[in-house]
């Protein structure tokens, strides 16, 4: 298993200190600040450590409150709000430096039969006809900051592959879709709640991104201020992260310095196996120089 996936499963293996508190440690992925899927996964994981193991998460709403500091770790309050007949309700505050920094809500529910149905994929090639992502050309990665060469470095866990590659350097306009294929680098534990975390913590990629393609903007702008605000995500169907799954996102508004993403995403036989919203943070300042 490569260090960066094991990394990444460490990650989200909670220390317990109480029976409803938990600590978790950051990792630099190249972002200023503890990326929000991180805290998104690790929420997800200390809330389903309090739920019993028949009961899977099936929806979670989240509010980001306050910039995560990379080098302290996070603590991770569980409120046990309800355990009904079939459904469990968690509450999770991480908290840092004394403040909460992100609140968290997570529904559990039995294994169920019922009504079925879902939207087709997207007709868009298979992973197997697309191209890794290429690599900076070495003068152009040898230029960026040390942060910013382990965003663009290829020792992630995760593999990616763009229906259309975009250069974050250079950003065309152009409409506000994409899809993405992506998959665990590794083969990760056969654990359906590790699973549903990886997941959680993969799909804070590419969200805000998508509200940023009709302007022609990136986040490595020094004009460009991004932040997520929010985040939504229900779990449908069985799914395997180490096994390529498509990220269908588009972005139907953005105003007020805010834009809305929304993602489908799906296995590659088809099956639509969750969805997810956010709402992020995109400031476009005035170049020096400009009216």
């Amino acid at each position: 298993m490569t260090s960066a996936v094991q990394e990444l499963l460490s990650l989200l293996q909670l220390e317990r200190l109480e029976d409803n508190l938990f600590r978790g440690q950051s990792r630099d992925i190249g972002t200023r600040y503890v990326f929000g899927g991180q805290v998104l996964g690790q929420a997800l994981s200390a809330a389903q450590q309090t739920v019993d193991a028949s009961r899977a998460a099936h929806s979670l709403h989240a509010y980001f409150l306050r910039a995560g500091d990379i080098e302290h770790p996070i603590i991770y309050s569980v409120e046990r709000t309800r355990d009904g007949g079939s459904f469990s309700m968690r509450r999770v505050t991480a908290i840092q430096h004394g403040q909460p920094i992100f609140n968290f809500s997570a529904s559990f529910q039995v294994a169920e039969n019922g009504i079925e149905h879902q939207l087709p994929m997207p007709s868009v090639p298979a992973p197997g006809d697309l191209n890794p992502a290429a690599p900076l050309p070495a003068e152009v990665y040898d230029k960026l900051p040390a942060k910013l060469q382990r965003w663009f470095g290829n020792d992630g866990p995760f593999e990616f592959r763009h229906v259309y590659p975009r250069d974050e350097l250079n950003p065309p306009k152009r409409p506000p879709f994409q899809h993405v294929w992506f998959r665990l680098a590794e083969r990760a534990p056969d654990n359906p709640a590790l699973q549903r975390a990886l997941l959680a913590y993969s799909s804070d990629f590419h969200l805000i991104g998508t509200t940023m393609l009709p302007h022609g903007v990136s986040f490595l702008q020094s004009n460009v201020q991004v932040a997520s605000l929010d985040h939504a995500m229900w779990f449908h169907r069985p799914f395997r992260v180490d096994q390529w799954l498509l990220y269908s996102c588009d972005s139907p508004t953005a105003q007020g310095a805010r834009g809305l993403a929304r993602g489908t995403i799906y296995s590659e036989d088809g099956r639509l196996v969750a969805s997810t919203t956010q709402e992020g943070l995109v400031r476009v300042r005035a170049e020096r120089g400009q009216d």
